[in-house]
């Protein structure tokens, strides 16, 4: 028994004296200079196109700057990384006036992987079969090209599509811009993004937090409008959304403000109660000295099909006037936004590309088409 406590004292010690002398050497080590930079924790970033996650006292890192201090604006074709290649198939027949039945199987796979969906790619298909009929000598992506151009720049009278923002008010009134959605798209972001975008224009602008239903928006539209420099208008937790925004109308024409940016709760098209409390908010909004010139539906892109459905439920309850398409830069193909077009007739007028506030920007048609054909 002596022998044994003897032996366990032994290795005690022992062990002890390792520990010792690997501190001995940690400490010498770090005392030479070591290269390893000191574990520090990463920046915080809020989450801008990725949803409206709670805060909790992160603010996002926003700059606000001079349009001409900005970068160069992003690249449809860098940020649609996900349309690349659902083309490459027809690649080899570019230049190529002459194709068969399966390379216009090949373009309908192709525009449905895109979320171009069943009803605009048939009409895309009959309009290129059509031109091949009547002798045109264009290679097939190029008559695709032309269709979607078609869809994306007239409509159906002939008329241009006009995808201006409408911020013109008539006898002093205040021009309101309601942004309306269902959950987790992006409103919040994408008010605090243009209200950074106009501050850098010098223009005045107030932000209504008419979400009054979820705690942290309130707080995140505050955070954007510090570092915009522009006036928010809250209300108690639970207050009637449709009382914030009209005061949030009545401070704007106090203060001689430019426009006034409205968030709404996010609220799924297909609730009943909820879209009539919606109407509501744009009837008070539409109020001397309001004039609600947009009501701009926010989508989520990466929703696909899912976005015309949403896109048709809010044009008939609030008379969507354009659509703001966030995370095309993500895994969303972009297709959608022909389907909303041809569809609904509603145009597409801010895209976000990326997650910081330049990357907010006026859609193109052009450089869209050519990102999803990767032209």
């Amino acid at each position: 028994m002596i022998i044994a406590v003897i032996a366990a004292a032994v290795v005690l010690v022992a062990v002890i004296a390792s520990v010792v002398v690997l501190r001995v050497r940690s400490s010498k080590e770090l005392g030479q200079g070591s290269t390893k930079a000191p574990l520090s924790p990463p920046p915080v970033e809020a989450t801008l196109e990725h949803g409206e996650p709670e805060l909790d006292g992160a603010t996002p890192s926003v700059e606000v700057r001079a349009p001409e201090e900005i970068d160069a604006l992003p690249s449809y074709r860098d940020r649609m990384g996900r349309s690349r290649g659902l083309f490459e198939k027809l690649r080899a027949k570019v230049g190529r006036a002459s194709f068969d039945q399966e390379d216009l199987d090949e373009v309908e796979e192709a525009l449905i992987r895109a979320d171009v969906g069943v009803a605009t790619t048939t009409r895309i298909l009959e309009a290129v079969t059509a031109a091949k009929k009547a002798g045109s000598d264009l290679d097939l992506l190029e008559l695709v090209r032309n269709e979607l151009t078609s869809i994306l720049t007239l409509r159906p009278d002939g008329s241009t599509i006009d995808r201006s923002l409408d911020d013109t008010a008539a006898d002093d009134r205040i021009p309101v811009w309601l942004f309306v959605g269902v959950n987790g798209v992006g409103k919040t972001t994408t008010i605090g993004k243009v209200a950074t975008a106009r501050a850098a224009r010098g223009d005045k602008i107030v932000l209504a937090a008419g979400d009054t239903f979820r705690a942290a928006a309130g707080e995140q539209l505050e955070t954007w409008g510090e570092r915009s420099g522009a006036e928010v208008v809250r209300g108690a937790d639970g207050a009637d959304p449709s009382a914030v925004i009209y005061d949030a109308i009545q401070r704007a024409k106090a203060r001689g403000a430019r426009l006034v940016l409205a968030d709404t709760a996010g609220r799924l098209h297909n609730k009943v109660n909820l879209v009539e409390e919606l109407k509501k908010i744009r009837r008070v909004a539409d109020r001397e000295p309001g004039d609600v010139r947009e009501t701009l539906l926010v989508l989520d892109a990466t929703t696909g099909q899912n976005g015309v459905v949403q896109a048709r439920e809010f044009l008939e309850a609030t008379g969507v006037t354009g659509v703001v398409l966030t995370k095309l830069d993500g895994s969303a193909k972009g297709g959608v936004i022909v389907a909303i077009e041809a569809e609904l007739g509603i145009p597409v007028k801010l895209v976000g590309l990326g997650e910081g506030p330049a990357d907010l920007v006026a859609f193109d048609p052009e450089a869209f088409i050519d990102a999803l054909l990767n032209r």
